[in-house]
C-alpha cells in the first residue's frame, strides 16, 4: 500500500441493466462510432497516465466484459457491481483498499459517458490535487429553468447562475467517499452520485467547468449525439 504521494484510481460502475433503454442488451454494451459505450468510457480513463488503475463494477452474471480486448489491459480489474449505482461503487472502492492508500484519489465516471475528454480529466485531477479538495466535473446551466407543481404548472423561474448540471468523473478521497457511501446506505438514502453522498456527509466539493460533450447516454436517442461527438473527435486527430 503507498504510503507517499497519494495516487490516482477510477471506478467505473458499469452492473446496471439500462432498462430505460428498452431492448435486452445492458446500456453499456450498446455500440456506438464502432465500440460498446463502456468501451469508449474505459478508454477515455486509460488514456490518463496519472491513474494507477481502473476497476470496473460488473453485473454478476456479465458474460460480455471478457470478451473485450480493452479488459486485458493489466490496469483493468473488475469486481461485482450491486442493484444500485452507489452499491457498485462501494464494492469498487472495497476493492481498491487492498492495494491502495485511504488517502488516495478515486475518480468515479459512468459508463454511459463515452466522450469525456482527456483535457477534462487533466483539469479535474489537477484542481483537486493543488486544492485537495474533492471536487467534480459540470457544465453551468444556460437554458431558463422553470420549477413545476405536480401538475406541471411553473411555480416560478430559478436562478440559472447558480444552476450546474453535474457530470462525472467526479473525483474524491478514497476513504472519505467510502464512508460517506456507506453512511448512507445504512441510514437508506437516495445516493444519485457521489456527490450527493459527499455532501450528506458534510464535505465540501467544487466544481470544475466541462465540455457539454461530455453527455450520458439515457435513452437510444441520445446515441447518435454520442456518435456525432465521438466521430468528430476522430476528424479533429486525423486532420
Amino acid at each position: 500500500m503507498s504510503q507517499g504521494k497519494a495516487r490516482c484510481w477510477a471506478v467505473l460502475p458499469a452492473a446496471g441493466t439500462g432498462s430505460r433503454m428498452g431492448g435486452d442488451l445492458p446500456k453499456q454494451y450498446m455500440q456506438v462510432a464502432g465500440a460498446t459505450l463502456l468501451e469508449h468510457s474505459l478508454r477515455a480513463l486509460l488514456a490518463c497516465e496519472q491513474l494507477s488503475g481502473v476497476v470496473v463494477a460488473l453485473h454478476a452474471t456479465d458474460c460480455r466484459a471478457a470478451a473485450l480486448p480493452i479488459f486485458q489491459d493489466p490496469r483493468v480489474q473488475t469486481v461485482t457491481g450491486a442493484k444500485q449505482r452507489s452499491g457498485s461503487v462501494l464494492a469498487g472502492l472495497e476493492h481498491l483498499l487492498s492495494e491502495a492508500a485511504p488517502r488516495d484519489w478515486v475518480l468515479v465516471h459512468d459508463a454511459a459517458r463515452p466522450c469525456l475528454r482527456a483535457h477534462d480529466i487533466e483539469r479535474l485531477i489537477e484542481a483537486v490535487t493543488a486544492s485537495g479538495t474533492g471536487g467534480i466535473l459540470a457544465e453551468p446551466i444556460v437554458d431558463t429553468v422553470k420549477q413545476a407543481s405536480p401538475d406541471a404548472l411553473v411555480i416560478r423561474t430559478l436562478d440559472r447562475a447558480t444552476l450546474w448540471r453535474a457530470q462525472t468523473p467526479q473525483m474524491f478521497r478514497l476513504d472519505e467517499l467510502r464512508r460517506a457511501l456507506a453512511q448512507a446506505q445504512e441510514k437508506d438514502l437516495a445516493v444519485t452520485d457521489e456527490a450527493c453522498a459527499m455532501e450528506m456527509a458534510g464535505y465540501p466539493i467544487q466544481l470544475i467547468a466541462a465540455s457539454a460533450g461530455n453527455l450520458k447516454v439515457t435513452v437510444a436517442a441520445d446515441l447518435p449525439l454520442a456518435a456525432w461527438y465521438l466521430q468528430a473527435r476522430v476528424g479533429r486527430v486525423q486532420a
